[in-house]
Formats: structure tokens, sequence, C-alpha cells
């Protein structure tokens, strides 16, 4: 009959690679003995730990200030070149031991609760997200699994000189495809009836959404859900845009890839007119782009999320934009000035009405106010920030151009 208690013996040899790269940007000081199960494709907590791309659940565990990754035979070599800050067990020799030890059909709690008994260690933190099924076969082996409360790496909030080096790379692929696509703009036509004609045909959403999207492939980045939002589309911040594009009105261009190599996302916005903006455009447009100015100008360490936004806010209000409820749907600016920017689109800290963040040295965020009103359409302008040791610096380069 097995034993709740059935494990590997203190002493059992393992496959691994000492930890030793001082560069990585896990603190090895926490004192907290964290456990993850997840794969690092999509799990921005595990990217983070291992800095590798793996497609399918391993276990990354840092017990008593070291780090460990239990990887199956098909990624243990790749593992021991590309996450050499961490200790790389081997997931078949667990399993052979627990087969021993006469474990039936050993699962990867047997394989955790045998790691935890060698290191005499009975709790561990886990991330919010942690799989319930798996919490639960731990307590039934006598491992005591809680949620970490807060961020399961704080750390990851204040960007290293190399996070910052790979965002900026992400960024220069969303201006790359930005670029293409109003270049494609600039070089259209527009007919009598007011449509942009892209070699001879309308030039729609999803086509000029495809033209941004594949520039950024070829850049090695990869883009998903690029906003490409003319008229009154461009009043629902998240609509993708679908339909033929309008000359004379205001198309927003959101765009957010991923690099393919490190994971860490860009993010740009620009609004483009092809043709000419009214003068209500104009004034629209001048004074968001007078409002991220102002936040730029306030963006500091130490500087409340919610004092940035604020004034934004009320600049917008000086000059007569009224945020609130106009025939059943929301107008003016409605949305969050910033967040911050990483390995997910949307990270703390958050620059926004409803903040509780302060802005510390590390922090890269965005930059993004806006103004919405169904009669002229949408305005959104983006950048990136980077509060450094010498004050906050643009990350964005790319030139802002209303007429196109």
């Amino acid at each position: 009959m097995q034993s709740k208690k059935d494990g590997i013996g203190e002493n059992a040899p393992f496959l691994h690679q000492t930890a030793k790269s001082e560069n990585h940007n896990l603190n090895p000081m926490s004192k907290e003995n964290l456990l993850m199960v997840a794969d690092s494709d999509h799990d921005a907590n595990m990217r983070y730990a291992v800095g590798m791309f793996v497609p399918d659940p391993f276990i990354f565990l840092r017990l008593d200030g070291t780090n460990s990754i239990v990887m199956n035979d098909l990624e243990i070599d790749r593992a021991r070149r590309s996450a050499s800050h961490c200790e790389v067990l081997s997931l078949s020799f667990y399993l052979e031991e627990l087969h021993k030890k006469r474990v039936k059909k050993p699962k990867l709690a047997n394989v955790i609760a045998a790691i935890l008994r060698e290191r005499k260690i009975k709790k561990v933190f886990v991330p919010a997200n942690f799989p319930l099924s798996l919490a639960r076969q731990l307590r039934d082996l006598e491992i005591k699994v809680k949620a970490k409360s807060g961020s399961f790496f704080p750390e990851r909030e204040s960007k290293t000189a190399d996070e910052v080096k790979k965002l900026s790379a992400a960024l220069i692929m969303a201006e790359v495809g930005l670029a293409e696509g109003i270049q494609a703009l600039k070089n259209a036509k527009i007919d009598k009836k007011g449509q942009i004609l892209h070699n001879g045909v309308a030039l729609n959403s999803d086509k000029l959404r495809s033209i941004i999207d594949i520039a950024i492939l070829q850049a090695g980045g990869l883009a998903r859900h690029t906003i490409v939002a003319g008229g009154k589309q461009g009043c629902d911040p998240h609509e993708p845009g679908h339909g033929p594009l309008k000359a004379n009105q205001p198309i927003i261009l959101d765009v957010f890839p991923h690099s393919q190599k490190t994971g860490y996302f860009g993010d740009i916005t620009r609004t483009v007119v092809k043709g000419r903006a009214s003068e209500a455009v104009r004034k629209l447009y001048s004074t968001v782009a007078e409002g991220q100015q102002i936040a730029f100008k306030l963006i500091a360490a130490d500087r409340k999320g919610v004092d940035v936004h604020n004034a934004v806010n009320e600049h917008f209000k000086s000059k007569g934009y009224a945020t609130g409820k106009k025939d059943g749907r929301m107008q003016g600016f409605f949305h969050g000035t910033g967040h911050g920017l990483g390995l997910e689109i949307h990270e703390p800290p958050r620059i926004s009405p409803s903040s509780g963040d302060t802005l510390r040295i590390g922090h890269v965020v965005t930059v993004e106010p806006g103004l919405y009103y169904p009669e002229l359409g949408g305005v959104r302008l983006e950048d990136v920030a980077y509060i450094g040791e010498k004050g906050t610096r643009n990350l964005t380069k790319f030139e802002k151009q209303l007429e196109v």
C-alpha cells in the first residue's frame, strides 16, 4: 500500500547545473520557498523565472534561495544552456526513483513532494493561478500549499538595464510595423466617394492590420489584436477595427507586439488622418498631445500614479472636454493614462484614477491619454517612459503626425 510520505532519500543524486548567473532578474534573497508549475510560453512569471520558452508545463522551485527547475529529457540539455542560473533536475530520474519506491503512476505532485522532502521543506508558496487539482494532490501528500499575496515576483516591476534593452527592441519592432502601415496610407489614393484606395482597392482595417503585422513578423516580433480603428470605431479603445477606412477621419493605430526571442512587449499608438482633418479633430489631437506632455513632465520616482492621471484629466476638462455618459455610452477620457510594460502587455504599476501605485526607479510605463467623441472619432497617442536614475526618458522614437 502506498504511503502518503513515499519519496526519495535526502542524499538522492540528481542531474543539475549549479546556479551561477548573477545578472538574472530573480531576487535570490527572498526567504519564501516558492513553487510554480506552468509553461513559460504563456505564463509570464515562469518566463521571467527561467528566461526561456518551454511549451509544456514544468516545475520551478525556489528553495532556501536556490532556483531549481525539473525538466524532461526533451528539454533538459536546452535548459542547462539557457537557464544556467537554475539548478536543472531530471524529471525522468525522479520518476524512476518513485517507481522503485512502488509509487504507481507517479505524478508531478509526487515529484514535487520528493524534492521537498529531500530538503526537509513542508510548506511552499504558489502563485494565484496555481492549478487547484495539483494543490489538492500536494496537500494529500502532506505538503502545505499557500497562495502568495501580492506579486509572485515583486522584482518584476523594476526593470534591469538588460530588460530595458529588450523592451526597447520590442518597441522598435512595433515602430517598424507602424511605419509600414502609415506608409501604406501615404501611398494610398482617395476617390470621389471618400474611400481610401490601396493598389486600386478600397482599404479596410483588416488589410492595413495585415500590412502592420507582417512587417512586425519580419522584424522578429509577433503581433496580436493590432488596433486599426477608424472614425466612430475608434471611440471604443479596444475595438480592433473592421470594414472600410474613410478619408478625412481619425484612424487609431495601436500596435503592441512581443519579441519572439525575449517575450518582452513593445507598445505604441498613433492617430492619423488620411486627407484633411477637421478643425475639431485638430483641436482634439493637440489637446491629447498636450496631455501626454503633461504626463511625461510629472512621471518620476516617488510620484503617485493617480496624481499623474488626475493632472491629465484636469487639463482635458480645462479645454472643455468633459467625460461622462451620453446616449448610453462613455465619451471623453475614460481609461487610465498608462500601465507597466514588460513580459505582459499590462503590468503594474498603473497610472489611472483608481491606482494605488507609486512610481519608482526602474519602472517602464506607457503614456497613452485619449479623447473619444462619436461625432468626431477617437484620438489616442502612446509612448513608453522609463524612470531611470537620471530622470525619465521616452523610449519611443516614432514621430507624431496627424495628417498623412
